[in-house]
């Protein structure tokens, strides 16, 4: 197997394919069906996966439904995203005893597994590279789990009811970053899965496999159903410069209207893929023997994420809001030199109220060019 190679195998090669990460020190992540979604965990072997599963989502709702076949991959986004297993929502990161002398929490990295890893969020691991494994002043703990990653990504064909990663220009094929990208098909050669090695790893991993070499007319063929998938989209963000609208929007009146729906519960940054705002605990035992100083994930929606002495600075709906998506779509690109969004949906599926920001950008764009018509 060499880099760029396409082959094809069959359902029992994925299965084969679990088997011989694991034989090589992987722990493999992917998804299964619990607790009535499609989540992200530890795989024992192929059995675990969720064959014949979709989901219809909406704003708002997520809903899981049998297929009339056995796909594997053909389903959106869960509530869950590869984020916890590289920047986990809860760690310790240093231990003190009675005289305050500290010691740093250890960690040793296992080497990892992420199948099925979808152009949008192939798109949010990069992202979070660039926030925490780079500049000035890296996470290196995430630095360690990211250099023990393998990436098997996968071309997405049937994109879900809040999906927008085709505008944002992140899917649905997967983009660079891959040990070995799958593309699953069901017709009349049967349930196959072409594979493509980005890596010398990935070629490696392969080789091990009971693979056919992939046709032209394959190919072809499997580049078409991810083309067409991006014609499938469930949504789009607004065709305007996003970045320069939100500028201009500060004092829209959009913002106390999407304040008046949200309920600042913080759902949409927790299931975000790229959101990475952490806050620091200190926690004691009775004896006050030892502490432990824990990081967990913390949210721009909660009224306590911008306390400095004397009080909070955005205490309002509308103010913790117009933060979020003001650092999301605009001065993400100041900072890290892309937009914070990678079109996956999450926020509009588990939104409990159901606002869906790529209507609130498109009203935003609207109320802007109305007042730069009025000023004509």
């Amino acid at each position: 197997m060499t880099v760029g190679e396409t082959v094809t195998f069959d359902r029992a090669g994925l299965d084969q394919l679990i088997v011989v990460l694991r034989a090589h020190g992987y722990r493999v992540i992917g998804p299964q069906v619990r607790d009535g979604a499609i989540v992200l965990d530890e795989l024992d072997s192929g059995a675990g996966l969720p064959a014949g599963w979709g989901v219809h989502t909406e704003p708002g709702r997520y809903r899981l439904h049998r297929r009339e076949d056995a796909a594997v991959f053909a389903h959106s986004a869960g509530p869950g995203s590869w984020k916890q297993f590289l920047h986990p929502p809860r760690r310790r990161v240093a231990e003190f005893d009675a005289d305050l002398n500290a010691r740093a929490a250890q960690e040793i990295p296992v080497p990892t597994a992420f199948l099925g890893v979808r152009g949008c969020d192939m798109a949010a691991i990069a992202v979070l590279g660039r926030v925490l494994g780079e500049d000035a002043y890296p996470d290196s703990a995430f630095a360690a789990r990211r250099r023990e990653l393998f990436l098997i990504g996968v071309n997405c064909t049937e994109p879900g009811g809040v999906c927008f990663c085709s505008s944002m220009g992140t899917g649905p094929g997967v983009g660079a970053g891959y040990d070995i990208a799958l593309t699953e098909r069901l017709g009349a050669t049967g349930h196959r899965f072409l594979a493509e090695p980005g890596s010398d790893a990935g070629a490696r991993i392969l080789a091990e496999l009971v693979t056919e070499p992939a046709s032209d007319a394959e190919m072809s063929a499997a580049r078409a159903e991810v083309s067409a998938a991006a014609g499938r989209m469930g949504r789009s963000m607004p065709d305007v410069d996003v970045r320069e609208v939100i500028r201009r929007s500060r004092e829209s009146p959009q913002w106390e209207d999407v304040a008046s729906r949200c309920l600042t519960c913080g759902n949409c940054t927790m299931v975000c893929p790229t959101c990475f705002c952490t806050s620091t605990e200190d926690v004691t035992d009775l004896t006050g023997e030892h502490a432990e100083r824990w990081e967990r994930w913390a949210s721009c929606f909660e009224l306590d994420f911008s306390y400095l002495h004397g009080g909070s600075v955005r205490q309002s709906g509308e103010s913790r809001y117009r933060q979020w998506l003001s650092h999301k779509l605009g001065t993400w690109y100041d900072q890290f030199g892309s937009s914070g969004c990678v079109g996956c949906g999450r926020c509009i599926a588990w939104c409990p109220a159901g606002i869906d920001l790529t209507v609130e950008v498109a009203r935003l764009a609207e109320l802007d060019e109305g007042a730069a018509d009025d000023h004509r």
